[in-house]
């Protein structure tokens, strides 16, 4: 088994490999949300390029109440996070970034 310099372990689920388990997890549970009606619209890796020259990648996008929701599966944050987090809030004022841990 092979591990990421974080620990995560890549998990697979319906042919898709995720980056760990707890982010196979929040994908199982989105699923069912967006089978009940709750979210729609559910988008897996959604890349955000910066003029600054920096691309973050968020787990998630989807639907939910009308609005649209970014959301990132972090156990731990690098350092980089943070700068990453200010461009996209810069950026995209308007929009919504959930982290989940």
């Amino acid at each position: 088994m092979r591990y990421s310099k974080y620990n995560a372990v890549r998990t697979k689920v319906n042919g898709i490999t995720f980056a760990s388990k707890r982010e196979a997890y929040r994908y199982n549970q989105l699923l069912l949300e967006l089978q009940s009606g709750k979210i729609t619209d559910l988008t897996l890796q959604p890349v955000f390029k910066f003029p600054c020259g920096i691309k973050y990648i968020a787990d998630f996008k989807y639907t939910e109440k009308g609005k649209t929701v970014y959301e990132d599966i972090k156990g731990f944050k690098p350092p980089v996070f943070n700068l990453k987090m200010k461009c996209f809030k810069f950026h995209y004022p308007n929009e919504e970034l959930k982290i989940t841990k």
